[in-house]
């Protein structure tokens, strides 16, 4: 990788040193300048004769014909003298000190001070704007004269190590891919039979994915440069500069084609025209009318450029810039699946010292809806948890902690809670286990259930997916419900009272029954109808919005009614598990199942 020179305005020491004796030059000449012309004044003969005679002369050095004196007032002066004998008499008689020197050997070195310093501040003056020109290269600068450059960092093959093996998951996204990778290495393959590849490949993903690291890994894999450049790095608030760093992009690319130009957050640049303040005119449509006008346009000279930009927001781009010639192909980058998970943390785990006995498909099925990058900081964050323990390796113990960690924050051990609070929560979340043990075989296993206070949380019950669900049956969302309601059920059958603690049970619970009525027509006599919820893309009469609400209460009240009822025919269950669960804090399912004599699930594992 190139490493563009510091700049002056980048705080480079040597250009500070000269921009210092810039300064300090220029400020020496005005004052000698302005010292001399408003201090020293220059008066006659005749007049110089007069001050003697005053004896208001104190001192005086005479050069020649030059005479420059101080007057006994501190005023200075200067004049020129005819050089006759009668003149030094006339000081003597009147005891005026005096000097003279011969003006032909005579040299003073403070004549030549102005001059010297006009000469340092034109040389450092000089060498600040060629030291400025030069900061430009790849990597831009922040001066005016570097203001156009791009700020593209550009990457050669021999620095380049990663590989598609090194992404783990997002298997189709590395297919669709190849065939660009496969043009770069052979395009004669395709230029044969008059294929075009796609000259843009759009990543589309939520943050965290691999976005960047695919389009590294494609580079990689052509063993081709790589210019990478945020979108933001475009913008700037003088109008044309956005313009002139895309041109300057786009010729460095085809200078060193075959490449990849990758433009990260490129919805900062490629936002849809007409919404800005400029009226159509400011800076960033600018920026994009040039881009598109590259995209569209560039041709290269025994090789390709291929450009793969990187958005989480692909709503808001403009249509120009997604129609085939420039960015022809879409790339999806979703959340990786159960499989996808486990690759990924087997990576990460390869970089700490892993205990043999951690399951990480155990620890992929319980992190669904995790980012790579997510998956990434859970390693990191077992390794910081175990290492303040002095562990010699990572258990699944410091796994799970840094789990309930991300999810629900730090253990809180500041809140003190009484014996009564302790246990009405115990018995709450032993009412969401026990739910949970006795719902369907495809609904969610119960995994743990703890009373340790996370975050806003006084407990957790924690459910774990034996695989990736893709649809839910009616049956497994309503066992979902009822889990839900199983806390307050649990307080209203021991405690004979409610609290606050379910509000998002009951949040949650809700969420489920709307969907089911408004968007998966699963409520009683309402059809098979989609009721928008917010969104305003379907509008209906308040008797039908009445007539949801009125389903809704139906299936909740009639949800928690089961609850109750389940719950009151396991009340011994409830009770040894609620009493247990206090003085453990934390149990986990198998614990749970032989607590109860209830017979285990049988955990599916996936190849």
């Amino acid at each position: 990788m190139t490493k563009p020179k510091k700049s002056f305005l980048n705080g480079g020491p040597r250009n500070l040193l000269v921009g210092t004796l810039v300064l300090l030059g220029f400020i020496f000449v005005l004052h000698t300048l302005t010292d001399r012309n408003r201090t020293i004044q220059p008066i006659t003969y005749s007049q110089f004769l007069n001050l003697i005679e005053k004896d208001e002369v104190k001192r005086v050095h005479v050069s020649g014909q030059e005479v420059h004196g101080i007057l006994k007032n501190n005023s200075r002066f200067e004049t020129t003298i005819a050089n006759k004998s009668a003149d030094w008499q006339l000081l003597r008689e009147h005891g005026v000190e005096f000097s003279i020197d011969n003006p032909n050997g005579a040299f003073n070195i403070w004549y030549l001070l102005p001059l010297l310093s006009l000469f340092i501040t034109a040389w450092a003056l000089w060498y600040f704007i060629r030291q400025s020109r030069g900061s430009g290269g790849g990597g831009g600068g922040n001066n005016i004269f570097t203001m156009g450059k791009s700020r593209a960092r550009l990457f050669m093959p021999s620095s380049i190590n990663v590989k598609f093996d090194d992404v783990a998951g997002v298997m189709e996204a590395k297919e669709e891919l190849k065939d660009v990778v496969d043009y770069l290495k052979n395009p004669e393959k395709y230029q044969r039979l008059g294929a075009k590849i796609p000259r843009g490949v759009l990543l589309v993903g939520s943050p965290g994915n691999g976005k960047t690291m695919l389009a590294r890994a494609v580079a990689g894999e052509a063993n081709c440069p790589f210019f990478s450049v945020s979108g933001s790095d475009f913008i700037e608030v003088f109008v044309g500069v956005g313009a002139a760093r895309v041109r300057d992009l786009f010729q460095q690319a085809r200078k060193n084609a075959p490449c990849i130009i990758f433009i990260d957050e490129i919805d900062a640049v490629g936002r849809q025209r007409g919404s800005g303040l400029g009226g159509g005119h400011d800076e960033r449509e600018q920026t994009l009318n040039q881009m598109l006008a590259e995209m569209d346009g560039f041709q290269t000279t025994g090789g390709s450029v291929i450009v793969l930009a990187a958005t989480n927001r692909p709503d808001v781009l403009d249509s120009a810039l997604l129609r085939p010639g420039r960015f022809d192909r879409r790339v999806d980058v979703p959340y990786p699946d159960l499989k996808s998970r486990d690759q990924i943390l087997q990576v990460h785990a390869k970089a700490v010292k892993m205990d043999p006995e951690v399951d990480l498909q155990k620890v992929a099925r319980g992190t669904p809806g995790f980012s790579g990058a997510d998956l990434a900081n859970l390693i990191n964050e077992a390794a910081i948890i175990a290492s303040k323990e002095d562990k010699e390796s990572i258990g699944i113990d410091d796994l799970e902690e840094a789990r309930d960690k991300i999810l629900l924050g730090k253990e809180v051990k500041s809140i003190i809670l009484t014996d009564e609070d302790r246990k009405v929560t115990s018995f709450h979340e032993s009412g969401h286990a026990l739910i949970r043990l006795m719902m369907p075989e495809d609904s969610d296993p119960l995994h743990k259930v703890t009373i340790i206070p996370r975050g806003r949380a006084l407990g957790v019950t924690h459910a774990m997916p034996e695989r990736e669900k893709y649809t839910r049956t009616k049956e497994e969302m309503v066992a979902n419900i009822m889990s839900a309601l199983g806390g307050r059920a649990a307080e209203e059958l021991v405690f004979n009272k409610a609290t606050t603690g379910a509000y998002s049970d009951f949040q949650a619970a809700s969420s489920i029954v709307r969907d089911m009525v408004c968007n998966y027509g699963m409520g009683s006599d309402l059809g098979q109808v989609i009721y928008a919820q917010g969104q305003g893309d379907y509008v209906y009469s308040q008797k039908t919005a009445e007539r949801i609400d009125a389903e809704v209460q139906r299936i909740m009240d009639e949800c928690y009614a089961n609850t109750m009822q389940l719950l009151k025919d396991n009340r011994d269950k409830l009770d040894l598990l609620a009493e247990t669960l206090l003085d453990k804090e934390t149990m986990y399912a198998e614990e749970i199942y032989e607590l109860l004599g209830i017979e285990p699930r049988v955990q599916h594992r996936f190849s």
